[in-house]
């Protein structure tokens, strides 16, 4: 059994174009770490926004677990499968009653078991329960399975983010920002051993609007009228952090921001 856990948590996959690369990306990040355990943000993957069952099985045959966040409702097929797709992750902390799971445990090769904990913060997005306490709740079970436990927390504000990181510090393997499409430059790890990043990024247009057309975008700036957005085409990017993990401990012991840039736009379908 190896003494360190290999992760490669990917940023928010934004639609076809999304998949698409990262199909195609993947297989270089894959030779390149070598991850025991891949986990994705697919709450965009379907036409921007949303998750489908189709698009969710696509992404299942490259990602061993998915997490999301608030637009994970946006699809209303989603409530016909979230229930029974267990690598598919809600945040935690909307009401218990909704369909699907916040949390999971998931075996890796070797016998290892890594947790993953989905959360959505509060700022500036909807009114959901406290993601601290909820952090609090579901640590008691996950640690009693496995002392790695990944956290991707959904949320918009920056200090938010920050705040949960030095909340989790110590009690957790890694704390990931996803939600603002926009990879952040602070990649660390906090003082009790907790890996950190604000924005892990996105799999989308590079030269897009968070991951959609850039025209309708400013559009909606400038007129404040409704616009259809479509995500981008253009040339892509593929977001990424890579993580080593500690199997004793839990604490994480290195943590690498990944951004490819493909060079040319995606070639239209014949």
């Amino acid at each position: 059994m190896p003494d360190k856990l290999r992760v490669l948590f990917v940023g928010d996959v934004i639609g076809r174009p999304g998949r698409k690369a990262l199909k195609r990306i993947l297989p270089f990040m894959k030779k390149k770490y070598s991850p025991h355990l891949l986990v994705a943000n697919a709450e965009n993957a379907a036409g921007g926004v949303g998750i489908t069952r189709k698009t969710c099985a696509e992404l299942l045959d490259e990602i061993d677990v998915l997490t999301s966040g608030n637009h994970i409702w946006d699809k209303k097929e989603v409530f016909s499968f979230l229930d029974e797709e267990t690598r598919l992750l809600r945040p935690a902390n909307y009401p218990p009653q909704n369909p699907g799971r916040g949390s999971g445990v998931y075996g890796v090769d070797s016998g290892l078991k890594i947790g993953v904990l989905n959360l959505q913060g509060r700022v500036f997005m909807d009114a959901v329960d406290c993601p601290f306490r909820k952090a609090d709740e579901e640590l008691e079970n996950l640690r009693e399975q496995t002392p790695v436990v990944l956290v991707d927390f959904h949320a918009e504000a920056t200090s938010e983010k920050v705040g949960m990181g030095w909340y989790l510090d110590g009690r957790v393997s890694a704390v990931l920002g996803t939600h603002t499409h926009v990879s952040t430059a602070d990649e660390r790890i906090l003082p009790q051993g907790t890996a950190y990043i604000t924005d892990v990024g996105m799999v989308g247009g590079y030269d897009s609007v968070i991951g959609i057309k850039r025209e309708p975008a400013v559009q909606r700036f400038l007129t404040a009228l409704p616009q259809r957005f479509v995500p981008d085409k253009g040339r892509m990017m593929f977001a990424s952090v890579f993580l080593e993990v500690d199997l004793q401990t839990g604490k994480a012991l290195s943590i690498q921001r990944e951004l490819v840039v493909e060079e040319e736009s995606e070639k239209p379908e014949s």
